[in-house]
C-alpha cells in the first residue's frame, strides 16, 4: 500500500477509497508489460491520468506517449491520422503524412472514447493490435510498428458490440486488461477530501485564504450525485473559490452553486443490471430534453382544458385562467375565447374555435433526429462544422448521421 501512496503523491491522485486503490493496484502491475489495457468509467473520472501513470511506469516511459480522442476526429479523416497516408491519396492530400502509428513506434498510444471509433477505422486497429502491422491510406505497403495500446470509453462496448456498432473481435482484444474507475458516487468518502484539495490549489492561484465547509455544507457536498464526476467537483470548487461571498461556506451558499438534485430537469440515464449507470450518447440528449418540454406542454394543457369541460362556470370565474387562455388562443380583437355571464353558463364561441382532430403526434426518436440535423443544417447554410457545434455533437458523428439518414446537405 506503500507503492499505491507513492503513486498516488506522483500523479496527484487524491482518495481512499478501496475501490480507488484497486484499480491503481491494477495498473501498477500491469504496467511493466506490454498487455493492452482497457479502462472504463463514466466521463470525468480522471481515465487519462491512469494511461499516463501505467506508461510513466513501463519500459517505454522515455519513449512517446500521446492521447487521441477518437470522437474529435471526423470519420473521414481518423484513418489517415491513425495510419498516415500517401500524396494524392485523398483530395487535400498534398503530400505523403505520417500517422500516430508511426511516429509513436516505441512507444504508447491513449486511444480515448474508443466507443466512436468507426468500424472501418476498427478492422485496421485490430490488425496494428494481432500483428503489428498497417498500411497508409492510398498505399499497398505493409509497414510495421511497436506500440503499446490503451484504449478508455464511458459506454457499454459489449452493448456496442450486440448493436453491430462495435467489432467483437477488437473487444476482446483491447479487454485484455481492464480497468474500472470508480464515479463519485461510489467513494463518497474521497468527496470533501478532494474538494479541500481543489479549495487550496485555487486560493493559491488566486491569491486568496480557501474556502471552508461547515457540516451542512459537507454533507450536503457529500449527498450531491456528481454526474459529471472529479471534473465537475473541480469546477464547482472553482466557482465557489471565486464567486462565494464568505469564505466560510454554509449549507444555503453552498445550494447556489449546486443544481438541485430532485430537479425535473435532469435528463434520464440508462440503469444496467448490476445497479450502474450508463449516460445517454452526447446526440441523444438533445432529443430526449426536447420530447420532456414537449410533453410537459402538453399535458399542461390538456389539463387545463379539462378544467373547463369538468366546472366551466369556475374556470370563467377564474382570472388567472383567463389569462392563460388569451395567451394561448387570441382571438382578432386580442377577447379571450370563452365568454359567458352571471345568468348562464358559459359558452364557447363556435366562430373563434377551429375545427380540429386529435392526431398523435410521432415520438420516434430517429425521425426527431434527422429533424433537428437537417434544421441545424439550413441554420447554418451547410457548415457542418456549425450545425455540430450547435447539436452538441462531434462533426464525425455528425458525417455519419448525414449517411445513415442520407440527408443531402
Amino acid at each position: 500500500m506503500a507503492d499505491i501512496q507513492s503513486i498516488k503523491n506522483r500523479f496527484g491522485i487524491i482518495g481512499n477509497s478501496p475501490t480507488l486503490n484497486y484499480a491503481l493496484q491494477v495498473a501498477v502491475q500491469v504496467s511493466n508489460t506490454d498487455l493492452t489495457v482497457l479502462i472504463v468509467g463514466e466521463s470525468g473520472v480522471g481515465k487519462e491520468a491512469f494511461s499516463h501513470i501505467i506508461h510513466s511506469l513501463s519500459s517505454r516511459k522515455h519513449n512517446p506517449f500521446i492521447a487521441i480522442n477518437c470522437g474529435a476526429i471526423p470519420e473521414g479523416t481518423i484513418d489517415s491520422e491513425l495510419f498516415g497516408h500517401e500524396k494524392g491519396s485523398f483530395t487535400s492530400a498534398a503530400e505523403s503524412r505520417k500517422g500516430y502509428f508511426e511516429t509513436v513506434n516505441s512507444g504508447t498510444i491513449f486511444l480515448d472514447e474508443i466507443g466512436e471509433m468507426p468500424l472501418g477505422t476498427q478492422a485496421r486497429l485490430l490488425r496494428v493490435l494481432e500483428s503489428g502491422e498497417f498500411i497508409r491510406v492510398g498505399s499497398s505497403k505493409v509497414q510495421k510498428t511497436d506500440v503499446r495500446v490503451i484504449a478508455a470509453t464511458n459506454k457499454d462496448l459489449l452493448g456496442l458490440v450486440q448493436q453491430g456498432r462495435f467489432r467483437e473481435d477488437l473487444y476482446y482484444r483491447l479487454n485484455t486488461v481492464p480497468i474500472r474507475v470508480p464515479s463519485l458516487k461510489e467513494r463518497k468518502e474521497d468527496i470533501v477530501v478532494l474538494f479541500r484539495k481543489f479549495a487550496v490549489d485555487f486560493a493559491e492561484r488566486y491569491k486568496t485564504s480557501p474556502v471552508q465547509l461547515d457540516e451542512g455544507a459537507r454533507q450536503r457536498l457529500t449527498n450531491h450525485p456528481w454526474p459529471g464526476n472529479v471534473r465537475e467537483l473541480k469546477n464547482m470548487a472553482e466557482q465557489i473559490s471565486v464567486l462565494a461571498a464568505d469564505k466560510s461556506v454554509t449549507v444555503n451558499e453552498l445550494s447556489k452553486f449546486l443544481p438541485d438534485a430532485s430537479s425535473g430537469n435532469r435528463l434520464p440515464v440508462l440503469a444496467h443490471n448490476n445497479g450502474g449507470t450508463h449516460e445517454f450518447n452526447n446526440e441523444r440528449e438533445i432529443l430526449y430534453k426536447l420530447f420532456f418540454d414537449m410533453k410537459r406542454d402538453v399535458t399542461e394543457l390538456k389539463k387545463l382544458f379539462m378544467e373547463v369541460l369538468q366546472n366551466p362556470s369556475a374556470a370563467m370565474q377564474n382570472p388567472s385562467f383567463l389569462a392563460e387562455v388569451k395567451d394561448l388562443h387570441p382571438t382578432e380583437n386580442n377577447a379571450p375565447v370563452l365568454v359567458g355571464n352571471s345568468s348562464a353558463q358559459p359558452v364557447i364561441m363556435q366562430n373563434n374555435i377551429h375545427e380540429h382532430e386529435e392526431v398523435e403526434e410521432s415520438l420516434n426518436i430517429m425521425d426527431k433526429e434527422k429533424e433537428l440535423i437537417i434544421k441545424a443544417l439550413k441554420k447554418h447554410r451547410g457548415k457542418r462544422k456549425d450545425a455540430a457545434l450547435d447539436l452538441g455533437i462531434s462533426e464525425r458523428t455528425l458525417y455519419r448521421k448525414l449517411k445513415e439518414y442520407d440527408i443531402d446537405q
